[in-house]
């Protein structure tokens, strides 16, 4: 570049540079160094105005002096300097933003008249000022039009950076030119206003878009006498009264007519009416771009509106919000996101007095899972409440932690505790407790079971309104039992009281049981009869001394459970209510709630992959043989996320609450045995129910043994197939109760297995009359070569398992090693009746050592699959019987077991 206009452009650089220099040396220096601790905070926030500005400006003239410098070396050298080595061009963008600073700042001091409150020389300040904007504008327009005429910029290597810079410079011009505008009509906006309105609305920040006085609109149903638009905020005036609202949480809706259109805040909605088309046009277009771009925070370009941006804000955006009127939100601030001046989304409300929800929103409410802290009157104490929300109450699953270090886990119904829950006192509490039931209204209520750590008691049966009311069964953990009729908390008319060494007494009670255990030695006051005869193992006995049998049906026990698993398969298994109706798994949040950072909570999201609906009823599908089907509920029913899964942990958690611990009772176990077959049921009918959702999805015909399965089938289903599944879950609690009933039968039992081991092998085998001719080779090939070792360590693999279904294969097994071993020696294949078999099987079971082996019999018996009943596994388990009765009797070591067979025909 040489010649005049390089010159002249030079020039007029220099002369905008030595502006700036007399605008900072001359005018903002001295006007910073006036009374800098005014104690007027319009004073103050006019100097710190000032400073801004005089700190732009110097940046706009360093950034001048280097665009000279450039420009400089480059005329004095263009050969050397290409013209990506002018500032202008490589820079562009930091030369625009240095000039956007400049033009924000002193538009600032224009619009709060900082130069008019703190100079004496007004007009010259203000004049000086804008001197350096037009000046900056002029210098930056002649360089770039000299740039652009001068460079041949077809397949010029600087050619990208020219367009850029040129784009650049046309929106700086813009810029400039909507900003002084808006500065002005501003500044021009307070000489209108009161002095108490001036005060309210005079800010830096504030721009006027569009004032009602020159476009006439009336506002409903708030009738504002004058409506004023800024960049940031919507102003509606009456009288001495401001109402402001946020343009970031400001939804325009468009009317149904020409004349109107509304608008929506979080906390009012009213309407905009002009007197004809063209000013309803006016003001929603401006009122929807100031939304815009105040959505996006920054000035549009190249004019307000006509960007590359979207013209149309977001329905849904974020923001923050302190609520004004009376309510439940009254002062709460939410911040989070919003749909059409609602809370919509994820967010977070916040009250002045501490409390908090973080969660899920949907129009406005608390809605799905979210996280409530309430704090408490004592330091550092909150009640936590995880749980789904709807409509704003809590509904369906939660987890309540409380500031008494109480724990509630379960379900909730417009606020309060309803259907099925566990109440758990703190540890370390004055009378610690543990309620697992059910509840209505917050109270309890139904079918539940409270432990009194304390007392050391246990109850089990029927409550209303908190407190125990109707059939009911207490446990001690001293061994006294009672079961009878309760009304407000206190037992009345007839009931069956149960001591530990198995006394029974049926009588009428008069007062509260619990006198007589816990040392007033009040007494208690009873009439009836006490019967001490016949105690167990005599069956008609140990069915009298079960307790809870008819007092409370196995059907109607657990209602509360299964009842949310069915409104979810009713519901056509919806994922998003997954965890509202079915419950999730979340790790203690003490520690989190004393830290307050619960925004995030760990627990196991339906959305992930091994708990997905979609995925669930896909997989179910796919495995209806009947291999599949069992390896599948075998993987759902020990998956903590699939529906069939948490089904089964939810009813383990009540079968421990019951009889475990204080409830591992003797004289309950008939009522543990049916609640397992009956859960066993129920899960059953809760697959078919998953599959008919399945098949209605795929829109596939429903089979008509889902509608209608006869019993015979599903008692088939669920004794082969569901119960050994399910079983294990069980089989501690349930195994313990069968121990405790058949203690005193094991007791002999093990009395006659001790006194059978004093008897070596040979001995043993003629004591059972199993005897051979002395000093044959048939006699010492027995005991040398141990025959029925493999029978015996075949029988005790019947412990290694706890389906019934194998226990009786291991017993089979051992009947067919007893079997073989009598064929091996008597040369020929035999099958051996009851009577021969007992003998054998009585060696066989002395020698295999099973402990508590009435306990298996029983369970096994109980158990069973009916359709083995008569079968050869009834007839094994008869024989077992049979020798476990035999071991026990006194007499044994007396009297021989008869055998059909002349045992010295045998060897």
């Amino acid at each position: 570049m040489c010649g005049p206009e390089e010159a002249a452009l030079l020039r007029l650089g220099e002369v905008f540079s030595a502006t700036l220099a007399r605008i900072n040396n001359l005018i903002l220096q001295p006007l910073l160094s006036t009374d800098p601790e005014s104690s007027d905070p319009q004073d103050r926030e006019c100097l710190r105005l000032l400073q801004q500005l005089h700190k732009s400006s110097q940046q706009l003239g360093e950034v001048t002096e280097d665009s000279l410098y450039s420009l400089w070396e480059r005329q004095r050298h263009p050969c050397s300097f290409g013209l990506e080595s002018l500032l202008l061009l490589r820079s562009a963008d930091l030369v625009m933003q240095v000039h956007m600073e400049y033009i924000e700042s002193y538009t600032s001091c224009l619009v709060v008249q900082a130069f008019h409150k703190v100079a004496k020389s007004k007009s010259l300040c203000q004049d000086r000022a804008n001197m350096a904007i037009t000046g900056g504008g002029r210098f930056q327009q002649a360089s770039y039009t000299l740039i652009v005429c001068s460079v041949p910029l077809q397949r010029h290597p600087a050619q990208e950076l020219v367009m850029h810079a040129v784009t650049i410079f046309r929106n700086l011009q813009s810029f400039m030119g909507q900003a002084l505008d808006q500065a002005v009509a501003t500044q021009a906006l307070w000489h209108t206003l009161s002095s108490q309105l001036r005060d309210v609305l005079c800010t830096p920040t504030h721009r006027l878009l569009q004032d009602s006085q020159d476009v006439p609109v009336v506002v409903t149903p708030l009738r504002a006498e004058r409506v004023l638009l800024f960049d940031d905020a919507l102003v509606l005036l009456q009288g001495h009264n401001v109402h402001t609202f946020d343009l970031k949480l400001l939804w325009v809706d468009p009317g149904q007519d020409r004349y109107t259109f509304h608008l929506l805040t979080p906390e009012e909605e009213f309407s905009f009416c002009a007197r004809d088309p063209q000013s309803q046009v006016v003001w929603q277009w401006k009122v929807t771009q100031a939304v815009c771009q105040a959505l996006r925070g920054k000035k549009d370009f190249p004019v307000l509106g006509a960007g590359l941006e979207p013209s149309e804000p977001p329905v849904c955006r974020c923001g923050a919000y302190t609520f004004r009127a009376e309510g439940r939100l009254c002062q709460a601030t939410y911040e989070g996101e919003w749909r059409w001046g609602r809370p919509h989304g994820k967010g977070t409300l916040k009250w002045p007095d501490g409390r908090n929800h973080v969660g899920d929103f949907f129009k406005g409410l608390e809605q799905g899972f979210g996280i409530h802290l309430v704090p408490q009157a004592s330091e550092d104490k909150f009640d936590c409440y995880k749980c789904h929300w709807q409509e704003g109450s809590m509904c369906g699953y939660g987890i309540c932690e409380y500031g008494t270090d109480e724990v509630y886990k379960g379900y909730f119904h417009e606020g309060l505790r309803h259907g099925f829950g566990v109440l758990d006192s703190a540890p370390q509490a004055p009378q610690p407790f543990k309620y697992t039931g059910h509840w209505e209204k917050g109270q309890r209520s139904g079918y539940g079971v409270q432990e009194d750590s304390d007392r050391g008691e246990r109850y089990i049966g029927m409550w209303r309104a908190d407190q125990r009311h109707g059939p009911g069964v207490v446990v001690t953990q001293a061994g006294v039992c009672y079961q009878g009729t309760f009304q407000a908390d206190k037992m009345v008319g007839p009931g069956i009281l149960l001591s530990e060494d198995d006394s029974l007494y049926e009588g009428t009670f008069t007062r509260d049981l619990f006198r007589t255990y816990s040392g007033s030695g009040k007494g208690l006051y009873t009439q009836g009869v006490l019967d001490t005869a016949a105690l167990p193992p005599d069956p008609s006995n140990i069915c009298k001394r079960q307790l809870g049998l008819g007092a409370f049906p196995v059907e109607s026990r657990w209602q509360g459970v299964y009842s949310p698993f069915w409104h979810f398969v009713i519901a056509n298994c919806p994922g998003d209510l997954q965890e509202a109706l079915l419950g999730f798994h979340v790790q203690s949040s003490r520690e989190l709630r004393k830290s307050q950072e619960y925004l995030c909570c760990e627990r196991s999201h339906p959305k992930d992959s091994a708990g997905n609906v979609e995925d669930i009823l896909e997989e179910l599908l796919q495995h209806r043989e009947p291999k599949a089907l069992q390896q599948y509920l075998r993987k759902a029913l020990s998956n903590s996320l699939h529906p069939l899964g948490k089904l089964l942990r939810t009813l383990m958690l009540t079968f421990q609450a019951t009889y475990a611990g204080v409830g591992a009772n003797k004289h309950l176990q008939f009522l543990a045995q049916e609640e397992v077959k009956h859960h066993a049921r129920e899960l059953w009918a809760a697959y078919r129910g998953l599959l008919q959702v399945a098949l209605q999805r795929k829109g596939q015909a429903l089979e008509d043994d889902l509608e209608n399965e006869e019993e015979e089938t599903r008692d088939l289903q669920v004794h082969g197939l569901m119960l050994p599944l399910v079983l294990p879950s069980f089989y501690s609690e349930l195994f313990t109760l069968y121990l405790l009933l058949h203690e005193r039968e094991d007791g002999l039992y093990s009395q006659g297995i001790t006194h059978l081991s004093l008897f070596p092998d040979t001995k043993l085998l003629e004591f059972l009359d199993v005897q051979c001719s002395s000093g044959t080779d048939h006699t010492y090939s027995l005991v040398r070569d141990k025959c029925f070792l493999s029978a015996t360590e075949c029988l005790q693999k019947i412990m290694t398992t706890v389906n019934p279904r194998e226990k009786l294969e291991v017993l089979e097994k051992t009947y067919g090693e007893i079997e073989t071993t009598v064929t091996r020696v008597l040369g020929q294949e035999h099958k051996l009746p009851m009577d021969d078999l007992l003998p054998l099987l009585v060696y066989v079971v002395s020698r295999a050592r099973i402990q508590h082996l009435g306990a298996e019999i029983h369970l096994i018996r109980d158990m069973m699959d009916p359709v083995h009943i008569g079968g050869l596994y009834d007839f094994l388990l008869t024989a077992l019987e049979s020798c476990y009765e035999h071991i026990q009797k006194e007499d044994m070591r007396l009297r021989p077991l008869p055998g059909h067979w002349d045992s010295r025909e045998l060897w």
